[in-house]
């Protein structure tokens, strides 16, 4: 099993992106992942991340709501500056979001006419990433605790939108936190459908601190994901008050498979 470390959310900006770069090294882990590279000085995360042979696993594309048809050319511009960066750091996939429909709705613009737009907007994209061997994962969020007005929340609407795209660029990032407070049933809606599932991310659940806290056995989670065809990562994107260095090396002891 891979495991990789979201920077941005398990340091939130605790020091410096190179800095929290080899903690995580330090505490055993062998990639990274992140939220945002329009942000970041590439060239010195490049250069830390070859200092310390450490894999780049994912980071997000350009934040533009591909369920807006009117926003469709500049998410494809982001998704192609994306894949550049991508390239750049040997990272083999990249994070995509359904949209927020209370975007749309300023906009007159109905759920179904959204999911329309967002389909025709990611089966566009998914003619650029075959181009490219580039992977998007898509990933569907809570709408409960986090994320009110997200397009996607289900594993079950999310792995339809994927047949309906059908591409192998495309899939799900299947967020055990988002998931478990969504629908429940994880390892079941995991493993029935794990060819569609492209990456995962982990939080403990309630308060999406580390995954050795709360009501999730992720350590049974990981082992169910390891007895399957899954080779991607499984990305820890929690966040904590302290210390982030203990919460990794208990993670990596004690649940990690």
């Amino acid at each position: 099993m891979k495991y990789s470390v979201c920077i941005d959310a398990v340091f939130m900006k605790k020091g410096s992106f190179a800095e929290a770069m080899k903690k995580t090294k330090e505490a055993g882990y062998q990639a990274i992942e992140f939220w945002t590279w329009w942000d970041k000085d590439m060239e010195l995360l490049q250069k830390t991340k070859n200092d310390l042979e450490l894999e780049v696993a994912t980071f997000c594309t350009k934040f533009v709501n591909p369920g807006d048809r009117e926003l469709q050319a500049e998410y494809l511009q982001g998704l192609r500056e994306s894949i550049s960066m991508a390239k750049g750091l040997d990272c083999p996939t990249l994070i995509g979001q359904a949209g927020w429909e209370f975007d749309s709705f300023k906009k007159e613009i109905t759920r179904k006419q959204h999911r329309a737009a967002f389909l025709d907007t990611m089966k566009r994209a998914a003619e650029i990433l075959e181009k490219e061997n580039m992977n998007l994962v898509i990933e569907p969020l809570n709408l409960l605790v986090n994320h009110p007005g997200y397009h996607l929340s289900t594993s079950g609407d999310a792995f339809e939108v994927i047949d309906k795209i059908g591409s192998p660029r495309v899939k799900v990032l299947f967020d055990i936190y988002h998931q478990q407070i969504t629908e429940g049933n994880l390892i079941r809606n995991i493993t029935e459908n794990i060819d569609k599932i492209g990456h995962f991310h982990a939080a403990g659940n309630p308060g999406r601190n580390e995954v050795t806290k709360g009501e999730i056995n992720y350590r049974y989670v990981f082992e169910a994901i390891s007895k399957t065809s899954f080779d991607g990562f499984i990305g820890l994107e929690y966040m904590t008050d302290g210390d982030p260095v203990p919460g990794l090396v208990e993670a990596r002891e004690k649940i990690l498979v």
